[in-house]
């Protein structure tokens, strides 16, 4: 019996033995497992949206620079571009994104991870976000230099018809959107997997044609009606202040500083209603309303003189108005007497216009007057009814309001004749304009003709003044008739397309 208790407690024994050893050693090779495991990242780990689980540090490493090393497809139109990340500096910070995902391995204890690893608990790790930087200036180089240089399409410019008022349209154009070429490829750097960009493409329309090619376009419409005098025009685009001023004579261009001086006429009554409203307190009664509507409107000139004397001075008003233009920085265009038969020269003005000995136009020493003057003082008009702003207000300061301003280009956009640059844009557009033309009394021989007005447009607005002269005699139908034809060229031009074009 004694026997049988002891083999037993031996067997006993030995089969303890073996499942200790069996147990030693299964721990020892989980512990060899767990040791491997723990030499590279845990199996779940992400760094930059790569799975690096299970790899080593040189591994995760060399995928992260594999990955994020592809070139990005960029897609124009039909073309396919690869753009290493390298051409603008697009660099991984591998070794801060490889030390925070150390972390998330080293992180416990050696023996409390493998007493976690032996029951089966698993680690949760947190993603490691892409460290990367690049060059936005060298990413729009290259889109600028590499992409649009290449594979752009400008647009063409329209181009004036020889002889007519019309244009031929230009070819609309493709352009890179750089802007949200650079957020689009920017998103691609940084993906691991969305490394194709179609590029943003944005049609531009046909360009107009530059002040040269407009020029151009006038003088042969000038030539084309057979005119043989002396033409000076005058244009300034408001939107951007640029200009465009020449004098033409018999094909040949004449300097146009100091510009030529014409009789005024009529059109002095611009500076006239400035200087008038300068004056005025408050808004026009209505007896000052009408003489201003006789004087703009019906363009008499005997409301013109009563409104001089009234409000601005009853002996020297022209001078006071002479002096108001020096002010505005005007100086060759003056009044220097009133309109009725026999007033007195009250001074006889001097200007660098009237020193011009290549060309001459017989102008009343009463009255003269340069388009460039009256373009800027117009434009001068605009801007204070526009913003309140510019040299009226600057010279005038409280004594003309913007108010005011708008009430002048109302009044101008009253003188309705269906004539001259009224006749040169499409039925319905806004001119506010004074027109004038000198006759003799005795012949009827008209010898100058001009107007100078605002003309506006859906697409902005600008400033026009044409004078003729003619020497002999200046026949007033085709004279009206070449105006409306420059008039029509200039706005056909104005309002092409492409508003944003810059004027070369």
């Amino acid at each position: 019996m004694a026997f049988r208790v002891r083999a037993r407690s031996s067997f006993l024994r030995w089969i303890s033995s073996v499942l200790l050893i069996a147990t030693l050693i299964l721990v020892i090779l989980q512990l060899i497992v767990y040791s491997r495991n723990r030499a590279n990242f845990p199996a779940s780990l992400v760094i930059a949206n790569v799975p690096v689980g299970g790899i080593s540090r040189q591994t995760a490493a060399e995928r992260l620079l594999e990955v994020y090393g592809l070139p990005v497809e960029l897609h124009y139109g039909e073309s396919i571009i690869h753009m290493d990340p390298a051409q603008v500096e697009f660099n991984l910070n591998l070794e801060g994104m490889i030390a925070a995902a150390d972390l998330q391995r080293t992180g416990s204890s050696f023996w409390g991870g493998f007493w976690n690893y032996l029951w089966g608990g698993t680690a949760s790790p947190q993603a490691v976000p892409l460290d990367a930087t690049y060059s936005e200036e060298r990413l729009r180089t290259y889109l600028r230099d590499e992409i649009a240089a290449r594979y752009d399409k400008p647009p063409t410019a329209a181009q004036p018809i020889a002889g007519t008022t019309q244009f031929s349209p230009g070819e609309p154009g493709t352009v890179l959107s750089v802007d949200q070429a650079v957020q689009d490829i920017e998103a691609a750097l940084f993906s691991p997997s969305q490394r194709s960009v179609t590029l943003s493409l944005e049609e531009s329309t046909g360009a107009r044609p530059n002040f040269a090619n407009l020029q151009v376009q006038l003088q042969q419409i000038i030539d084309v009606s057979g005119f043989d005098g002396l033409a000076d025009i005058y244009f300034q685009d408001l939107a951007n202040g640029q200009e465009l001023h020449f004098i033409y004579q018999l094909g040949s261009n004449l300097p146009t500083d100091p510009d030529v001086s014409f009789t005024a006429a009529s059109t002095i009554k611009i500076p006239i209603l400035i200087s008038l409203f300068s004056r005025l307190d408050e808004q026009p009664n209505d007896a000052t309303r009408e003489l201003l509507n006789e004087m703009i409107v019906q363009s008499f000139n005997e409301p013109a003189d009563l409104l001089m004397e009234g409000i601005i001075d009853s002996d020297r008003a022209p001078l006071a108005i002479t002096d108001d233009l020096r002010k505005l920085g005007i100086e060759n265009t003056f009044l220097a007497g009133q309109f009725y038969s026999g007033a007195p020269l009250l001074a006889n003005i001097q200007t660098p216009s009237r020193e011009r000995t290549d060309v001459f136009t017989d102008p009343d020493v009463y009255n003269i007057a340069t388009p460039s003057d009256l373009g800027t003082l117009l434009s001068d008009l605009y801007q204070c009814a526009d913003s309140g702003g510019g040299a009226l207000v600057a010279v005038f300061q409280a004594d003309i309001t913007q108010a005011e301003c708008q009430d002048m280009i109302n009044l101008l956009s009253l003188n309705k004749i269906g004539v001259l640059l009224e006749a040169g844009v499409p039925e319905g557009t806004r001119v506010a304009h004074k027109h004038g033309w000198v006759t003799n009394f005795t012949t009827g021989v008209i010898n100058t003709m001009g107007d100078a007005g605002l003309v506006f447009t859906p697409t902005g607005d600008y400033v026009l003044v044409i004078f003729l002269y003619q020497p002999v005699q200046l026949i007033y139908d085709p004279a009206a008739e070449l105006f409306a034809q420059l008039g029509e060229a200039i706005y056909n031009y104005y309002t092409l397309p492409d508003r944003d074009f810059g004027v070369q």
